[in-house]
């Protein structure tokens, strides 16, 4: 059988990748550009996708054997295929973007948010094989989640259920970008474990090497080689990380009773030292009738898990064109 492609593109806040993925999940070939290279002129951006598809599927020989594109994006709506209301992107309206690739195109289209698109990919590829109910949690400059449930990834009436990182875990907590307080990201994120360390450095007199960094170049990085160095206050922040993770955790557990929970993302390049603290208050915390999940770690490169989640979007895309939509979001 000849083998067929998808086109897979990763909207980031600082780059978007168009990656070009074989049947088997093999990345054929990538190219990336500034996400802000257009400024807030979707068309000009929509062109600029237009080309680089163009581009590679001249290179490799590919003409006709593209069966659909899809697209990972933040705040993506799979439902209605815009874009909108992304903190991190510069459209300030409504980015109409399945229809205009359509348009340019001629090939199935289909939208998803980023880290539903990560939860499509673990399944088609990476550690949640053959599983018909987990939930991802993608901590990176901010915190994502995919919910799969009953071999189906849960959508919503409106397409934007399961933002488990906006679930309120503390009340009257961090200001948040979305504009509420206490947020899952405002602690658990890259830039959360950031704030965390800042907060500490101000609270204690304690000596750290955090305290020769400047505020502004404070990273979860920069945490993680203080925490490995041993320094206590880097130390405390992965503690007091992974235990607000895991009570959140803990309470995930209630609505979809998932088998495993995974994680993905910079943040878990961190590995047991995160880890540990999360599962302490996971167990802690979990009501007794549930079992405790399996803790995962993504079996999917970083670089990776977008496009060919993002890929695997774009093969429902085509099934459902072809009227045969078992595909990729439903088992």
């Amino acid at each position: 059988m000849e083998t067929t492609y998808t086109i897979g593109i990763d909207i980031g806040g600082t780059n978007t990748v168009v990656g070009v993925v074989a049947t088997n999940g093999t990345i054929l070939a990538r190219e990336k550009f500034p996400t802000r290279s257009c400024g807030a002129n979707f068309t000009c951006f929509t062109d600029k996708i237009e080309r680089y598809i163009y581009a590679l599927t001249q290179q490799y020989n590919l003409a006709g054997k593209i069966d659909g594109i899809g697209i990972g994006a933040p705040n993506g709506n799979h439902g209605n295929g815009t874009i909108a209301f992304a903190s991190n992107l510069p459209w300030k309206e409504p980015f109409p973007i399945v229809r205009l690739l359509q348009e340019r195109t001629h090939l199935p289209v289909a939208l998803i948010n980023d880290a539903k698109a990560a939860a499509i990919g673990e399944r088609t590829y990476g550690a949640a094989r053959g599983m018909r109910d987990f939930i991802i949690i993608t901590l990176g400059t901010g915190v994502g989640s995919g919910i799969v449930a009953n071999g189906e990834l849960i959508f919503g009436h409106d397409g934007l259920a399961g933002e488990l990182g906006h679930f309120i875990i503390r009340r009257g907590g961090r200001p948040c970008g979305c504009g509420r307080c206490g947020c899952l990201e405002t602690y658990c994120s890259a830039r959360g474990m950031a704030r965390t360390a800042i907060e500490l450095l101000q609270e204690s007199t304690e000596d750290s090497p955090l305290r020769h960094v400047k505020e502004e170049e404070i990273t979860s990085k920069a945490v993680y080689d203080a925490a490995e160095a041993g320094d206590p206050i880097a130390q405390k922040v992965f503690e007091m990380t992974g235990e607000i993770l895991g009570e959140s955790l803990a309470d995930f557990m209630t609505f979809s009773s998932p088998e495993a929970i995974i994680l993905f993302g910079g943040v878990t390049a961190a590995g047991e030292r995160l880890l540990q603290p999360i599962r302490k208050a996971l167990n802690k915390n979990l009501l007794c009738v549930y079992q405790t999940p399996q803790l995962l770690l993504s079996e999917l490169p970083t670089d990776d898990a977008a496009i060919l989640g993002a890929a695997a979007v774009g093969v429902e895309a085509a099934l459902h064109a072809s009227g045969q939509s078992k595909g990729a979001m439903a088992s």
